[in-house]
């Protein structure tokens, strides 16, 4: 079965207050002020309203764009069968890709409050880097969160997820060449838009459920 259930942690990210920051470095300060940009659209007094919710997640939603690069993650994601597809079947992968993980978290970031995240450092390498974080729990645990980014431009974006040592990247690849190996590509897309088809349809009955209570 296709999972494009987010790890906790990862939607953390969007969702916790900036703790003191070690050894910054320009990719970890770029992500700083993107977080930054996300709690200030969670707690605007405007969108916290009930009937701007949909404009509160699109708000979101925006930032990722400006936080990862879905392409690089999806590319990476699909392995050496990115190579047998064709610049419209990349098109079409990357959009479902970046669309069912946006979904994802999108709806659950609301549920989550007070959680902190340590910059630790970076490890700088050319246009990449790595950013090494901790998540604070409320619980006083502590969770290691790594971030891998490419330097576009002037601009540092995401394009993988270490969450204790497992990478979001590595998890998908496995889903996604399992399906192809047993499948076939074509499937794996098919698997892809029944669940896009199914975010749409939950988002749909919670604004359904919203009206009429």
């Amino acid at each position: 079965m296709l999972s494009f259930i987010v790890p906790i942690t990862l939607v953390l990210v969007l969702g916790v207050v900036p703790a003191t920051a070690a050894q910054a470095g320009p990719a970890s300060d770029q992500l700083k002020l993107q977080i930054d940009r996300v709690m200030k659209a969670i707690d605007d007094p405007e969108l916290k309203k009930e009937h701007r919710a949909l404009d509160r997640r699109k708000s979101v939603r925006k930032i990722a764009e400006d936080i990862f690069d879905f392409g690089e993650t999806a590319k990476r994601s699909l392995g050496r069968h990115w190579l047998a597809r064709t610049a419209a079947e990349r098109e079409e992968f990357v959009g479902l890709f970046a669309d069912l993980l946006e979904r994802s978290y999108i709806s659950k970031i609301e549920l989550f409050n007070g959680e902190r995240i340590q910059f630790v450092g970076d490890t700088p390498d050319g246009d990449q880097a790595i950013v090494r974080t901790k998540i604070l729990t409320k619980q006083g645990t502590e969770v290691p969160v790594d971030y891998r980014m490419l330097k576009k431009g002037d601009r540092w974006l995401v394009y993988d997820v270490i969450i204790e040592g497992v990478s979001l990247v590595a998890n998908y690849r496995t889903q996604f060449n399992k399906i192809i190996q047993t499948s076939s590509y074509q499937e794996l897309v098919k698997k892809m838009k029944t669940k896009q088809e199914e975010f749409i349809e939950q988002e749909k009955q919670q604004q359904q459920t919203k009206r009429t209570s």
